[in-house]
């Protein structure tokens, strides 16, 4: 009789246990709500987390190495990664390793030194997770059918894409940038700059489902001198926007360069739901077996 199969080991956590979940650089308290067998010995499970106090539509499928258990000793490391990207911490380090005086914005009513709007108290630092970017339901329901194409057909999005993430933002920008004049135009400008930088430095971190790994590998190893944004398209443009409130969690952006970018990205979501026919593929394809063989959703 053949040998039987090796049966996988058992998840490290259950259904319903409290654990610490990586989000960006940060631990945040989760609950596991669904696990993801490997179906081969060796392979690591998935899990899928609910961020507490968060909204349900953060809740994500995640990789084991995401994933601590609930312990003293995870509970310090949560504490001290906290503590370093608090941006108050970064700035009383930065104020005793440089002996310069501190600038100082010219007093007006209502106007802070740009010191002071910097060093926001520690509970403001993590209220913002709060920051609402307005999503219209026609872009709801295009990430929804983005996420199943992918973790549940197991299809892919063609690379690289027709329409790619430059000349879709070369396409907003000329199609608005004629309401914007003076200071707001540069403001404009380096929002939109910002945006193309994001998405290459974050793609390959934070926007990809597993099913889209060794696509990523093998893109780049094709294309190896050409930015993310002359590859992929807005189909995982749309999920950097919903990741915006966390990564502008971890900046010092003050308020009025928050409330800025939230605009602009308020105004690119609107014209996606307007133009998405135009901007997002309709059907993924069916990648081949080979890469199948390789690959799982």
């Amino acid at each position: 009789m053949p040998p039987k199969a090796a049966k996988p080991a058992p998840p490290l956590y259950d259904v319903g246990e409290r654990v610490l979940c990586f989000h960006g650089p940060l631990l945040y308290e989760a609950k596991v709500l669904e696990i993801k067998n490997p179906g081969e010995p060796g392979a690591s499970y998935s899990y899928k987390v609910h961020y507490k106090g968060w909204k349900s539509s953060w809740d994500e499928w995640v990789p084991q190495d995401r994933v601590l258990g609930w312990t003293d000793e995870n509970l310090q490391k949560q504490k001290e990664l906290r503590e370093e990207h608090n941006p108050k911490k970064k700035q009383e380090k930065e104020k005793k390793t440089t002996q310069a005086e501190e600038p100082v914005v010219p007093t007006v009513r209502g106007q802070k030194r740009a010191r002071e709007m910097d060093m926001d108290k520690e509970e403001d630092f993590i209220k913002r997770h709060e920051i609402k970017i307005n999503v219209p339901e026609i872009v709801k329901s295009l990430l929804v059918d983005d996420w199943e194409n992918v973790t549940k057909n197991g299809t892919l999005v063609k690379l690289p894409r027709e329409i790619t993430v430059n000349q879709f933002l070369a396409d907003f920008v000329e199609s608005t940038q004629h309401k914007y004049t003076g200071s707001q135009k540069e403001v404009y400008d380096e929002i939109i700059s910002g945006l193309r930088s994001y998405f290459d430095k974050c793609l390959g971190t934070m926007l990809l489902y597993r099913f889209e790994r060794d696509q990523y590998n093998e893109i780049k190893k094709q294309h190896p001198d050409t930015d993310m944004c002359d590859l992929y398209g807005t189909e995982h443009l749309l999920r950097l926007f919903v990741t915006m409130p966390e990564l502008i969690a971890h900046t010092n952006m003050d308020t009025q360069a928050v409330n800025s970018l939230r605009e602009h990205l308020d105004e690119i979501m609107m014209f996606i739901s307007r133009n998405h026919e135009k901007y997002i593929l309709s059907e993924y394809e069916q990648p081949s077996p080979s890469y199948n063989a390789t690959s799982s959703p």
